[in-house]
């Protein structure tokens, strides 16, 4: 699983390397610039999240968009019907149930944290039109439509906001002085140091 995880990661990378690089630069460098011009704070854990939320929005774009078809796949219309084509656990299953489940899976946590949303109810109807979107402009494109992938992304959706649930339940626990921005954007450095060695 580790290794289908790792192969999934290293492939979307290899997609989206150029465009993540040249993105970041342009965010940045406005970002920056707009804090020193407005003479606002910059508190590193919030710019983290901002910037993670747009870059994530700009991949999803180019995975959904450009990714290569597979020449035998159809529309597929009828629910649960790719689903059930899979045996559990095989790289097939973990490439297209899990993978389009974890590809909505951030979406859920960022409505959640920006939206400030308590109940899953806005965090599925959003998830359903823009993964419903999604599927419409890939069938005009040349794409496949599948049912499967709305019911897995708004599945994905709603794991996102119950992940934001309970970090939000966790972080309300801790003492006051683990809230504050300092000690957040340590951890948010740390964080950080983690994903870039890891890559």
């Amino acid at each position: 699983m580790l290794e289908t995880v790792n192969d999934t990661i290293q492939s979307v990378l290899s997609i989206t390397w150029p465009m993540l690089v040249i993105s970041s630069v342009v965010l940045i460098s406005m970002r920056l610039t707009y804090l020193i011009k407005n003479k606002e704070k910059f508190i590193l854990y919030k710019e983290l999240l901002r910037f993670s939320f747009i870059l994530y929005i700009l991949c999803l774009f180019q995975i959904v968009t450009f990714r290569d078809t597979v020449s035998w796949s159809t529309n597929n219309f009828i629910p649960f019907r790719e689903i059930l084509r899979y045996n559990m656990g095989s790289r097939l299953f973990f490439k297209n149930v899990i993978g389009n489940m974890m590809l909505f899976l951030p979406l859920g946590f960022f409505i959640s944290l920006y939206l400030k949303t308590e109940k899953p109810k806005l965090v599925i109807i959003l998830s359903f039109i823009i993964s419903l979107s999604i599927e419409m402009v890939q069938l005009i494109i040349g794409r496949v439509f599948d049912i499967d992938d709305i019911i897995l992304n708004v599945l994905g959706g709603y794991i996102g906001f119950l992940l934001y649930s309970f970090a939000s339940k966790v972080g309300n626990k801790f003492p006051y002085i683990l809230k504050n921005d300092l000690v957040l954007n340590a951890i948010a450095l740390v964080f950080l140091i983690i994903i870039i060695m890891l890559i």
